[in-house]
């Protein structure tokens, strides 16, 4: 099926496959290796197919409910297989952005978790701009409000909190893209939190284990230095 999975996984394996697809994009870009390139093609056709009718992705690889965490998940793992010559159908791409600009609030630019309705946080809002820049959505009104409400929100100190390193995972990635006065009034402050908070074994802990928090701080901290080819603009 191309699907790649845990046993142990508490929601679904889909979270997991996004991030081994885009693990896999890596790789294939880096090495050209084609039993690389066999896996992450069956990994991109799995992707493609479970895309639901709104344009996102769920827990489960059926083309059923979705998730703004979710959709995250495959478009960047999409971006990068297209980034090493997969081919990756405009389709899909399009309605992926579809659904992520019906996930934000008009009220207030920030995202929520499903299209249905629900209030916006700063984690899904994060991942929300991202994936609008890694769909190739660089400019608009999506974008810009989207912006304004992740400074509001940290400036507030709103960005703290439950899944506070999640959010900055994918906000790091946003502010870095979106650049100038974004990215110079964001980073320093996340860098000094981050290295402020890391413990002296040089590990980071979280509610979700160190093993995660460590991986996401340290994403976080390579990314003026661009050291994998999704993060390069």
């Amino acid at each position: 099926s191309g699907l790649i999975a845990s046993q142990n996984v508490s929601h679904g394996p889909m979270y997991g496959h996004g991030f081994a697809t885009l693990f896999l994009g890596e790789v294939y870009g880096m090495t050209d290796d084609d039993d690389v390139r066999d896996a992450l093609v069956k990994a991109v056709r799995l992707i493609v197919k479970s895309q639901n009718r709104e344009g996102g992705w769920r827990y489960h690889p059926v083309p059923y409910e979705a998730d703004l965490s979710v959709t995250i998940c495959q478009i960047k793992a999409l971006r990068s297989a297209r980034h090493g010559g997969i081919d990756v159908p405009k389709e899909t791409i399009d309605n992926a952005i579809q659904y992520v600009k019906d996930c934000q609030n008009s009220y207030d630019g920030g995202f929520r978790y499903m299209v249905g309705g629900g209030s916006s946080a700063f984690p899904r809002s994060a991942a929300g701009v991202a994936s609008l820049y890694y769909a190739g959505v660089y400019q608009g009104d999506a974008v810009n409000d989207g912006l304004k409400y992740l400074e509001e929100r940290i400036k507030a100190g709103e960005d703290r909190g439950g899944h506070e390193i999640y959010g900055h995972y994918y906000c790091s990635q946003a502010m870095f893209i979106a650049g100038g006065k974004h990215w110079a009034g964001y980073f320093p402050k996340v860098r000094d939190r981050l290295i402020d908070s890391q413990s002296t074994d040089g590990s980071w802990d979280s509610a979700h284990g160190g093993d995660y928090a460590t991986g996401m701080s340290l994403i976080i901290l390579q990314m003026p230095y661009r050291l994998l080819p999704i993060f390069q603009r």
